[in-house]
């Protein structure tokens, strides 16, 4: 693990962007990409930190964190359901398949928390018990673990808007997916999430929500962008859950909530600009990004100056 000292020295270096001589670049809140030859596309994950569906600021060594710990899970997950990964030519960079994306975030949740305005427990403790057509039981509280996993599919949002909640009647009624294969797209979900949670235990995690990005590739549904990253998933603290539960108090986090939660506390809930990322929270989020990485790799973090590309044309 890097020290806290090594952390506030990187931020400055910290990767905000890319320009590469290699054709127009498309950009995400996270990720930057250029289409390549042969149907291939180049993503780089670069430091910016999104939450609200907004750019909240930079964490030093968090884009290889995210691209190291994809193809990680890429590799552990390959036997459920193809992906679009081809190679990992440099630790920000990811050299992948270009597919079809279906327009919907499909998200897995095995316990009912949060503080956005699409978390089960925002609406839960204002009154709602039916969400994302699920009919929730009276009496849960927050950080509560569900039944049963719940999948709980939004509108993947473009141009800064935000994600919709919505049904799974709804993912097909209004043809964002077939019937086939959002029944498909379910079943591998679930089987994605529990070999999630199954590797996060051995490392002491408890994954606790995620969210799966698909797209079609040939006629074949196949796991695109991201999987079980603290981006796209939150952790926590396996061995310290059950106490702070009974005690009302939050979980030990090792993903980007606490990030939120903080700016939740200062009022910002995702409308207007942000208030600037202070340094110290930059290098608590860096701390569990490696935190996590770690943990469920098993293997020492070591970090890697973003350099040159080397990319087969």
């Amino acid at each position: 693990m890097l020290t806290e000292s090594q952390l506030h020295e990187a931020l400055p270096h910290a990767l905000a962007g890319t320009d590469l001589p290699l054709g127009e670049r498309g950009r995400g809140k996270v990720r930057d990409w250029y289409d390549l030859p042969d149907g291939r596309r180049l993503l780089i994950t670069t430091d910016r930190l999104s939450a609200f569906d907004r750019v909240l600021g930079l964490v030093p060594y968090k884009g290889q964190v995210l691209n190291q710990l994809a193809a990680f899970w890429f590799e552990q997950t390959a036997d459920i359901v193809p992906n679009h990964l081809l190679d990992v030519p440099q630790p920000n960079a990811a050299l992948v398949r270009v597919c079809r994306p279906y327009p919907v975030e499909v998200i897995v949740r095995g316990y009912i928390t949060g503080v956005t305005t699409t978390s089960l427990w925002y609406h839960y403790e204002r009154g709602v018990r039916e969400l994302y057509g699920h009919r929730l039981p009276e009496g849960l509280r927050k950080n509560e673990r569900l039944p049963q996993p719940l999948i709980t599919p939004t509108t993947k949002a473009t141009g800064g808007a935000h994600d919709e909640r919505i049904t799974g009647d709804e993912v097909v009624a209004r043809g964002l997916v077939p019937a086939d294969t959002w029944a498909e797209m379910q079943r591998v979900a679930l089987a994605l999430f529990a070999r999630g949670a199954e590797i996060c235990a051995r490392g002491g995690l408890i994954l606790v929500d995620t969210k799966y990005e698909f797209g079609d590739l040939d006629g074949q549904l196949t796991l695109i962008d991201e999987i079980h990253t603290p981006d796209s998933s939150r952790f926590w603290r396996a061995d310290s859950y059950e106490a702070r539960f009974a005690a009302g108090e939050e979980p030990e986090n090792f993903d980007k909530e606490f990030v939120r939660l903080w700016y939740a506390a200062q009022g910002y809930r995702g409308e207007g600009d942000p208030p600037p990322m202070p340094p110290a929270l930059a290098v608590q989020a860096a701390q569990r990004y490696i935190a996590v990485y770690e943990r469920i790799t098993g293997r020492t973090f070591e970090q890697v100056t973003v350099g040159r590309l080397q990319v087969e044309m």
